[in-house]
């Protein structure tokens, strides 16, 4: 798990703590990771926006960019769909809405042909849940609400790397 916070930080403190490489190599090779807002930037193969020399674990073939929606007042709770995850009680066909929590929350500017995209915020249609094999990463909080779909899949994602 790779948590919400800052991401420079998260970066700094991977090098004061010369965790950064092998962090990097655990999930190139195939270690399960979820990232969510902060943790979706430290994912990303690339960045638009980082500060300058500013490093990520990488492993999603994406752009992320920084604090894509805003400033920290400007955070908001919006329903997005999320594609192939079923309904709210994790069965069934039918697509419930998800209470997304974006807290200065970043966006995907590009996804790679091997991501799959897994939810997009309805009033941008921005990239806000991506998955490219074992890493899965959103640029919301799933932790903040009630719905586990996301964690569901997270766990998923681990049992199906056992």
């Amino acid at each position: 798990m790779i948590p919400g916070g800052e991401s420079t930080t998260l970066w700094r403190l991977s090098v004061a703590f010369e965790v950064l490489e092998p962090l990097r190599k655990l999930t190139g090779d195939g270690l399960p990771a979820f990232g969510s807002c902060a943790g979706m930037i430290m994912l990303a193969d690339r960045l638009a926006d980082g500060v300058e020399g500013q490093q990520t674990y990488g492993g999603i073939d994406m752009t992320v960019r920084r604090n894509a929606f805003g400033r920290q007042v400007d955070s908001f709770e919006r329903d997005i769909t999320l594609a192939g995850l079923g309904g709210s009680g994790g069965q069934g066909d039918t697509e419930d809405p998800f209470r997304a929590v974006f807290i200065r929350a970043p966006w995907v500017e590009q996804a790679g042909a091997g991501v799959s995209i897994l939810g997009t915020e309805q009033d941008t249609g921005r990239i806000v849940a991506v998955r490219q094999g074992q890493l899965l990463a959103t640029a919301f909080h799933p932790e903040l609400t009630p719905d586990r779909r996301i964690h569901q899949l997270f766990v998923d994602i681990v049992k199906d790397n056992t």
